[in-house]
């Protein structure tokens, strides 16, 4: 009697087993897995913040697989891997989008945005419709988010003094590849280099580049301080990201998991936003304590020449007119 009853028991333990191991499986291949490539570290804020709060958000109907490093795909190459089908998400430029849709040339240029809130402001206001919309259209991309990755400072291997653009004459510069970024090299007075993210530790070391343009918490998670001299602290750029998906994928998703999909993407742009407002606020001093030099040059005389620059250019004739006018009265 006790072993039958026994038996019965075990048969329907293992039926249980069986029956909850079926539907795990079964839940799991429902599950939409999005695959992001970027070129930053897994230590990079904007990593972090995705790690930490984005995929753990959608975790009940999607699997976030990221892909540091430019492990996957090379900087300047994600939109178009998305675009062939390759890619589901990546975290794109308002430079990268401007050599695709001039118009974004404007979200690029240098003493834009005043802040980080303002660019949150400038993100979700209407004036950016016609934007996300171009983007969807002709890139079969959304943007999901905006980033906050701090303001962009000078980093230089040379102890000599800045404090105009004149200063900065013949220092070739590291900018990402875009002609958009090689703009505002040039805008700023210098020479600008184009160079990928991951070459550039080793370019600074050996003297191949004399010096590259990033937030302060991008340059101690790059350790850049290690081989250079002094930080200049221009602010010549209030820098942003966008989270980007393939349009095609979140069309396949349903308008429960696109609204948890939009809100994961916000909440992990704001955390992001402020655990790096807090760096930017301790990093001056770490980089002190590094032996390097940290001070503010004359910005009038950089943020007058970059702005002047840029109404003289082309770029400024593709801008939508009275946008710069409704940009800084948010």
């Amino acid at each position: 009697m006790r072993r039958s009853i026994t038996r019965r028991i075990l048969l329907a333990l293992t039926a249980a087993i069986v029956v909850t191991a079926m539907t795990s499986v079964a839940f799991a291949a429902d599950k939409v897995v999005l695959r992001l490539s970027s070129v930053n570290s897994a230590t990079d804020a904007r990593a972090v913040a995705l790690d930490t709060v984005f995929g753990p958000a959608i975790a009940d109907f999607a699997t976030f697989e990221p892909h540091w490093n430019g492990t996957l795909f090379k900087q300047g190459t994600e939109l178009e891997a998305i675009a062939r089908g390759n890619l589901d998400m990546s975290i794109t430029s308002a430079q990268e989008l401007a050599e695709f849709i001039p118009e974004f040339s404007i979200f690029s240029a240098g003493y834009l945005h005043r802040d980080a809130a303002h660019q949150v402001s400038v993100f979700n206001n209407d004036l950016m419709k016609p934007f996300k919309a171009q983007v969807e259209e002709k890139l079969g991309v959304k943007l999901l988010t905006v980033i906050y990755l701090g303001r962009r400072q000078l980093n230089l291997r040379t102890d000599k003094h800045i404090e105009t653009p004149e200063d900065l004459a013949g220092v070739k510069l590291r900018m990402p590849g875009s002609a958009a970024w090689q703009f505002l090299g040039k805008a700023l007075g210098a020479n600008p280099t184009p160079m990928a993210f991951t070459e550039v530790y080793t370019a600074l070391q050996t003297g191949a580049i004399d010096g590259q343009d990033n937030p302060l918490p991008t340059d101690k998670d790059a350790k850049f301080y290690e081989v250079t001299k002094q930080i200049v602290l221009t602010s010549h750029l209030v820098d942003l990201n966008y989270l980007a998906i393939s349009k095609k994928k979140f069309d396949s998703l349903t308008p429960d998991q696109q609204a948890k999909l939009y809100k994961a993407a916000d909440d992990a742009s704001e955390w992001g936003r402020q655990r790096q407002l807090k760096l930017e606020d301790e990093l001056a001093q770490f980089f002190k304590d590094k032996g390097l030099k940290v001070y503010t040059p004359n910005v009038d005389a950089f943020r007058t020449r970059v702005q002047k620059m840029y109404l003289e250019s082309e770029y400024s004739k593709t801008w939508p007119k009275g946008l710069v006018e409704k940009i800084n009265a948010l």
